[in-house]
């Protein structure tokens, strides 16, 4: 009798063609006696794709499947975990990225690595979490939004300078005008606080990484601090410019002046599947373009 939970396949269909690699990964796991189901991104991805209906095979919803799931397998880019980790964070479920495309600096597995997911089945596989940010938007002192993050917070313009001033626990970090700022766990460090400037970290720290994006000053930098300080931006009142907070990725939610975001270590926090041997430093090599 088979005791193991469900393994969820999450294909992203603008990655994964046909959902052609979430089969043969269905087929590996079904193999060995696991029960699979296919969770597309958006469901109407089905309607595009549909697949053909076999014994112990079904499609649902990610949010019905969650609760009992073992696993989530996704395939696409890191974008496609992102979307994943919103549910998965909640219910203590590890995901497995398959990448498609892209750079794919979450992803374990590329797409000709998947004859290691044979050892999913019997459960040879190793986790390893990620910090997430809680954020919250404050207006007048009430909050009007409160979401969390794998990747990032933004705050930018929109398509204007913004004034911002930020701080750490109550004390000044930095004050200027710029295009905005990212807000970044050391996972999304590779990401946009990346290609604005900031450092890598290594994803599996535990700090916030703060990084302006082009501000006008000569002295702005980045800072790395620790964990559990509580950063606080404040959209400020000499430049009535729009703005708006993403968080990782998602949709826009405008910001006024006077509003303030802060941003706490989360309690949450994104298990990821780890099956291959290869180093956070050689991916980075790879993805980046070094080449040995």
């Amino acid at each position: 009798m088979n005791n193991h939970k469900k393994i969820i396949l999450y294909p992203n269909a603008g990655r994964d063609i046909g959902f052609d690699m979430a089969r043969k990964v269905k087929q590996i796991l079904e193999k060995q006696g696991r029960e699979t189901v296919l969770c597309p991104v958006f469901e109407t991805e089905l309607e595009i794709c549909p697949l053909p209906t076999g014994k112990g095979e079904h499609t649902a919803g990610l949010a019905e499947e969650m609760p009992s799931a073992e696993m989530i397998i996704t395939f696409g880019g890191d974008g496609t975990i992102l979307h994943a980790a919103r549910a998965a964070a909640e219910f203590g479920v590890p995901i497995l990225g398959v990448n498609i495309g892209g750079k794919g600096f979450i992803a374990e597995l590329e797409a000709e690595d998947l004859g290691l997911v044979d050892s999913v089945a019997g459960g040879g596989y190793g986790l390893e979490s990620r910090m997430m940010l809680d954020v919250e938007v404050k207006r007048g002192g009430v909050v009007v939004c409160n979401d969390f993050a794998l990747n990032d917070v933004v705050v930018r313009g929109d398509n204007k300078v913004i004034d911002l001033a930020i701080y750490g626990d109550g004390q000044k970090i930095s004050r200027f005008y710029g295009d905005g700022a990212v807000i970044a766990t050391p996972t999304g460090s590779t990401a946009y606080s990346m290609s604005a400037g900031g450092p890598i970290v290594e994803p599996a720290a535990s700090n916030i990484i703060l990084t302006p994006i082009c501000a006008h000053a000569l002295e702005t930098k980045s800072f790395v601090l620790v964990s559990d300080r509580r950063v606080s931006v404040e959209l400020g009142d000499k430049k009535h410019n729009p703005a708006y907070l993403s968080v990782d990725g998602g949709d826009h939610v405008s910001i006024k002046s006077g509003d303030v975001i802060d941003i706490v270590k989360s309690q949450k926090c994104t298990l990821l599947v780890r099956l291959s041997k290869r180093s956070f430093y050689k991916k980075v090599s790879e993805k980046l373009g070094e080449r040995t």
